[in-house]
């Protein structure tokens, strides 16, 4: 026969049900901010849209979700979303219209944290034509010779000597201990008999 239960056990049911309907009223209160987050991007989204003179638009920093959800509404919406930043704590989004997509220098100043400057980046874009124009010349002009100031023969003559490579290939004889000589004919021969 079982016991009956006893009142530790109603105690323990009674507190997990207490945290699973507060748990269950967390996630709902969580889902309800999502939607309401979800409608105010799609609201700020659309107000963007309508106004002609913004061809972008800077979001504060937000978390994770809130950035995906953002992603999402732009993407639905037609826009491009880019997300900047270090730290989960301070990326933020911004938002582009389709025809003024930024190009890749844009997203590269936004990446290291600067402000984008048109008139800079075209400064920068002349410099670079200019010499990629310098780098073509000298290469239409042929190949640039290079001439050293000094010889290394005359650098290192105090080490070498002036004849002495040319004495070293007239004095070139075979190594007798490598067998290119009459000592190991006779070892041979001698070992042999031995």
């Amino acid at each position: 026969m079982e016991k009956p239960p006893s009142l530790g056990d109603q105690e323990t049911r009674r507190k997990a049900r207490e945290q699973a309907a507060r748990l269950k009223k967390l996630q709902e209160q969580e889902k309800q901010q999502k939607v309401e987050f979800r409608k105010r991007m799609e609201k700020e989204v659309s107000d963007f849209i309508q106004d002609s003179g913004q061809i972008k638009k800077k979001f504060q920093p937000m978390n994770k979700i809130e950035r995906s959800i953002l992603h999402d509404v732009v993407e639905v919406a037609g826009l491009t979303s880019f997300s900047f930043g270090e730290d989960d704590d301070c990326r933020y989004v911004m938002i582009f219209k389709k025809e003024f997509a930024p190009s890749d220098e844009e997203l590269d100043s936004y990446r290291r944290g600067e402000e984008w400057d048109p008139q800079k980046a075209e400064e920068k874009r002349k410099l670079k034509e200019l010499a990629q124009r310098q780098e073509e010349e000298a290469a239409q002009q042929g190949p640039v010779v290079v001439s050293p100031a000094s010889d290394y023969k005359d650098k290192y003559s105090h080490l070498i000597g002036k004849g002495a490579a040319k004495d070293a290939a007239h004095m070139l004889q075979a190594n007798k201990t490598y067998g290119c000589g009459e000592a190991t004919v006779r070892l041979g021969v001698a070992g042999r008999g031995a």
